[in-house]
């Protein structure tokens, strides 16, 4: 089969998911084939953590990593090897029981991806960890050009569940940052669970404890800044409005204090936590600036 031909039998079937992987093929495909007409695909189904399966003219046709085979010629096998090693996603596609190509994706890390993990880096951030489904030597290959410290490739599903709980067991605090319906489980066993807003499907938007608003990683650090400083403001407002009624009480039994200025004293108390509170208004035009 040509090039042609086999990337319009893609388009078919990857245009109806919403995952990342398949949005890339299509665009991509859509850039070689021009106006090649698209055929009609039925019966679209997503494997989880392995490719999709279609129908097209009678015929089916499976996308996907080696996971979604049973068995592989050597020689094709061999085709995909070479690729991964080169910090390719590979995926194979079959029609009926013939494979009728290869499709390998370079995954290119965003820009502002390094930026943005120097940044968690520098707010005490020990340890960025992958977990990824495509192949180790891929997740590796990110890995280097961005600055994760721990790649985890090759993960399932099921396999992200058991690594998160692995790392709960070993970490104080784990947070896990995702977009996909794979990541929903890992996401929910983690201590704090963000789900990227924009780009996030709505099982990972229901499952995370935050929604950043945007498809912007930079907005990472801004959010654990912000939250910390937050955290800071209720201890202190806590401090402030309990260490004053434990000096009002007593003064007023006493009667060294009567009970007009102990009222002015208190609410004058209150007034103090919300202006500290307040604070936390000005900290988005300071966390613009450091980003």
């Amino acid at each position: 089969m040509d090039e042609t031909g086999l990337l319009t039998i893609a388009v078919a079937v990857e245009q109806q998911s919403d995952h990342p992987l398949a949005q890339a093929i299509v665009n991509g495909a859509k850039e070689r084939i021009k106006d090649a007409p698209i055929p009609a695909a039925t019966d679209v189904k997503g494997i989880v953590g392995r490719g999709v399966s279609a129908t097209i003219a009678g015929k089916q046709i499976r996308i996907g990593n080696k996971a979604l085979f049973d068995h592989i010629p050597d020689t094709l096998s061999q085709q995909v090897s070479e690729l991964e090693k080169h910090g390719n996603t590979s995926m194979l596609v079959q029609s009926n029981n013939d494979f009728i190509g290869i499709l390998a994706l370079m995954d290119v890390p965003r820009a502002e991806a390094a930026p943005t993990l120097k940044a968690l880096s520098e707010l005490g951030i020990r340890r960025m960890i992958m977990l990824t489904g495509d192949n180790q030597q891929v997740a590796e290959a990110v890995a280097k050009q961005i600055g994760i410290t721990d790649p985890m490739g090759g993960l399932m599903p099921e396999e992200k569940v058991k690594a998160m709980e692995e790392l709960q067991r070993t970490e104080k605090a784990v947070a896990m940052v995702g977009d996909g319906v794979n990541d929903a489980p890992a996401m929910a066993k983690s201590t704090v669970g963000i789900a990227m807003g924009a780009a996030g499907s709505d099982v990972a938007l229901e499952t995370a404890d935050i929604a950043l608003m945007g498809d912007k990683l930079e907005g990472l650090p801004f959010a654990i800044g912000l939250s910390r400083k937050a955290k800071r403001i209720i201890r202190q407002n806590l401090w402030i409005s309990l260490g004053m009624v434990a000096v009002l009480i007593p003064l007023t039994i006493l009667g060294i204090a009567s009970m007009g200025p102990a009222v002015m004293a208190h609410e004058g108390s209150t007034l103090v936590v919300v202006f500290n509170a307040l604070r936390l208004l000005v900290y988005k035009k300071e966390g613009g600036q450091r980003l």
